[in-house]
């Protein structure tokens, strides 16, 4: 009897931390999750930092730019 009553106090316990957590969300008209993100800040966003992936993506698309594929030959030296 003794695991089971543990047992019911930690869900009780985790349920009320979950509520707590939640309260503002569920109880906020059109309340939403903060955005966390690093393109969700607007102080970084300004001083020009990205996520890892979009600097990536930022980063091919230059080097994209700066070499002209069109123009490329392929053949024998001269």
């Amino acid at each position: 009897m003794n695991f089971l009553s543990i047992l019911i106090l930690a869900i009780v316990l985790v349920a009320l931390a979950f509520a707590g957590l939640g309260i503002t969300i569920l109880l906020k008209k059109g309340g939403k999750f903060p955005n966390t993100h690093v393109s969700g800040n607007k102080y970084l966003r300004q001083k020009g930092i990205y996520c890892a992936q979009t600097q990536d993506k930022l980063e091919q698309k230059k080097a994209r730019e700066e070499f002209n594929f069109k123009n490329l030959k392929v053949g024998k030296a001269e």
